[in-house]
């Protein structure tokens, strides 16, 4: 049996998908973007303020759902730009600690 999860601290669906389903232990969330709940505007700033908010999004996302982010297994990270790659990965070594969940990164259009 399947179940929505919805954080009101993340911003809304804006489609027809969840922010996350939980499914017996597993959660499994949908793509974050630099959007702050707050204004339901994009965070204006570099890639690391963009990815601290995406992260924060993801958390609270997580929280919903009774998980922490120290039980994260696997991560997809989608790039604009590779070389902000430096940047993001600083941000993200600070929400995640070791050991790290599995991850890829790939620049995208």
């Amino acid at each position: 049996m399947k179940k929505e999860i919805v954080s009101q601290k993340a911003p809304a669906v804006i489609g027809p998908f969840s922010q996350a389903i939980k499914t017996g232990n597993l959660v499994f969330c949908s793509g974050q973007i630099g959007i702050d709940p707050k204004t339901n505007e994009f965070v204006k700033g570099n890639i690391t303020e963009q990815t601290r908010q995406v992260l924060t999004n993801l958390k609270e996302v997580l929280l919903s759902a009774g998980v922490q982010l120290s039980e994260v297994v696997k991560v997809n990270v989608y790039l604009q730009k590779m070389e902000d790659f430096s940047g993001m990965n600083e941000v993200y070594a600070s929400f995640f600690q070791k050991p790290y969940p599995a991850r890829a990164t790939v620049e995208v259009a």
